[in-house]
């Protein structure tokens, strides 16, 4: 009888203990993180914020080759990603900014000319607010490893948050030459944890808002992080529709975790067309300042649901009074 009792004891302290583990991963995704939470490699971007105070830096050097079977031109593009973030008020809210500069060597092959262009291909500041955690009531369940380890179809419920932001045209653009200086953004970022290591980020954006040639796009990327947690791959899906520039491209890279501020990446991707049919390569790294603390929620005192009791209290309260009144009174 006494093996018994011990027995149900170490299983129950076991359990509590799974609870803890499996835990405390489960809720540190949901929001701010021990380690860095980059949107590199790649264009989409994840549905959480990086963390109240954080600010995280993401950069890397670009290269394109680009021909044009129709207008028999090619181009050679230098040019490097940057990406600014931090956050803001909340642990849900984050400002960033993301620019692209570029400089593009294009032939013109029909009339043996060549030209250069150099400016911004991106320059935009906005908003992302999490308006839906997934997992932030999540618990998880100690009677089915499959449940919490496995695909499940409940797994592709997401966590949605929405930006709006700017898009700036600054000075004579020549990939821009009609837009105006300044014209609007706005997204839908969805992120779903498929499995422990597998992730499903989407975005879908309307860019240039106000302008002649608005844009409607949109990214899904699947991330997987190998058994050691330092590496990770991923493949991503753009679909552009405009009526200036339409495409489909196809990315895929690897990421590398130094520290748990640092990353490195290196990606590559292609066009699925020839008007023009791209081809590019990108390396970077993204690093942060982490000035998050945690925030104590000061423990209240739980009063009584019942009439009885809160009427108890007030009485007991009362007796404490006057017995302080009769200790202060001076014989």
């Amino acid at each position: 009888m006494y093996h018994k009792i011990v027995l149900k004891s170490i299983l129950k302290a076991s359990q509590w203990l799974t609870l803890l583990f499996i835990a405390v991963p489960s809720i540190a995704i949901s929001q701010y993180t021990d380690v860095i939470n980059s949107n590199r490699p790649g264009l989409s971007v994840s549905a959480y914020a990086v963390g109240k105070n954080v600010v995280q830096a993401e950069f890397g050097p670009l290269y394109e080759q680009r021909d044009h079977a129709d207008l028999n031109t090619t181009s050679n593009i230098f040019g490097a990603d940057l990406s600014l973030r931090y956050g803001l008020l909340f642990e849900e809210l984050e400002i960033n900014y993301e620019g692209t500069f570029v400089s593009q060597n294009i032939s013109f092959d029909n009339f043996d000319l060549e030209e250069r262009r150099t400016d911004f291909s991106r320059n935009r500041l906005g908003l992302k607010y999490l308006i839906y955690d997934r997992y932030k009531n999540d618990k998880p369940n100690l009677y089915s490893w499959r449940k919490d380890n496995l695909f499940q179809l409940r797994n592709l419920i997401p966590s949605v948050s929405l930006y709006g932001g700017a898009t700036f045209n600054l000075g004579d653009n020549p990939f821009y030459p009609e837009d105006p200086t300044i014209s609007y953004r706005g997204m839908v970022a969805t992120q779903s944890r498929l499995t422990p290591r597998f992730v499903l980020i989407t975005n879908v954006a309307y860019d240039r808002i106000s302008t002649d040639f608005p844009e409607l796009s949109y990214l899904v990327s699947l991330q997987h992080a190998f058994r050691n947690p330092k590496w990770s791959v991923f493949v991503e899906h753009q679909g552009i529709d405009s009526d200036r520039y339409s495409d489909l491209l196809l990315r895929t890279g690897v990421v590398h975790l130094f520290s748990e501020n640092f990353q490195a990446d290196f990606n590559l991707g292609a066009s699925f067309k020839s008007t023009p049919s791209r081809i590019f390569i990108s390396t970077g790294f993204s690093y942060r300042l982490d000035f998050h603390k945690d925030e104590l929620k000061p423990v209240q005192q739980q009063q009584p649901k019942s009439k009885i009791g809160r009427k108890a209290m007030k009485k007991r309260k009362k007796g404490r009074k006057k017995n302080r009144k009769k200790d202060k009174v001076d014989f």
